[in-house]
């Protein structure tokens, strides 16, 4: 197991229980990302570092009772946090890592991914393997519910020039990965990049 998947683990492991009471005014923004990535009904979509799941609902509301909904996450915490809020009812919960997708190529027809990029030690990667399980001309949402400067100052540190997600970064590092990047959303109440996996 890599540092970066320990200390993933170590940091929500302990913090799966109270997350949604914590922050609990982001479910808003959940449904708005999720009806802008649109998956389509009766398509098969995974929520990447879904934690405790909070578009799970929206996701299985998007695709309806006959599409696919994944929830992946590398803490076993989280998930059980998920389960016991019954989200292991609208989605199949698996643990897994992000890096290393338990999916075949091309088999998911959009992906959402809250917050996942800052946590995996290579995101580029990240963001291939994100394009290998995802059909051509399926859909990717790279969401955060605070903007990244508003987060930076939660967390009492400066914005930095070479963060992945600042958009022309994250254009680019889409663009080498298999992705075509759609919008950059950058504001002060969220971060939503939506990206098409090219043909």
């Amino acid at each position: 197991m890599s540092t970066d998947l320990a200390a993933t683990r170590a940091f929500f492991g302990p913090r799966a229980a109270e997350w949604e009471i914590k922050f609990p005014d982001d479910a808003p923004r959940y449904r708005q990302a999720v009806a802008e990535l649109a998956p389509p009904v009766g398509g098969a979509v995974a929520d990447i570092a879904c934690g405790t799941g909070r578009a799970l609902p929206e996701l299985r509301d998007a695709v309806g009772p006959g599409g696919a909904v994944f929830g992946i996450d590398v803490t076993v915490e989280m998930l059980a946090e998920a389960a016991a809020r019954g989200r292991d009812k609208l989605a199949t919960l698996v643990l897994a890592d992000a890096m290393r997708l338990p999916f075949p190529t091309a088999r998911l027809d959009a992906l959402f991914a809250a917050g996942l990029l800052a946590h995996l030690a290579d995101p580029r990667a990240g963001l291939a393997e994100l394009a290998r399980v995802c059909r051509p001309g399926g859909r990717l949402a790279v969401f955060h519910p605070i903007g990244r400067a508003a987060l930076a100052r939660r967390q009492g540190r400066e914005l930095s020039a070479d963060d992945l997600r600042a958009e022309p970064n994250i254009r680019a590092a889409l663009a080498a990965t298999g992705w075509h990047c759609d919008s950059v959303d950058d504001g002060e109440d969220r971060y939503l990049v939506l990206a098409t996996r090219a043909r």
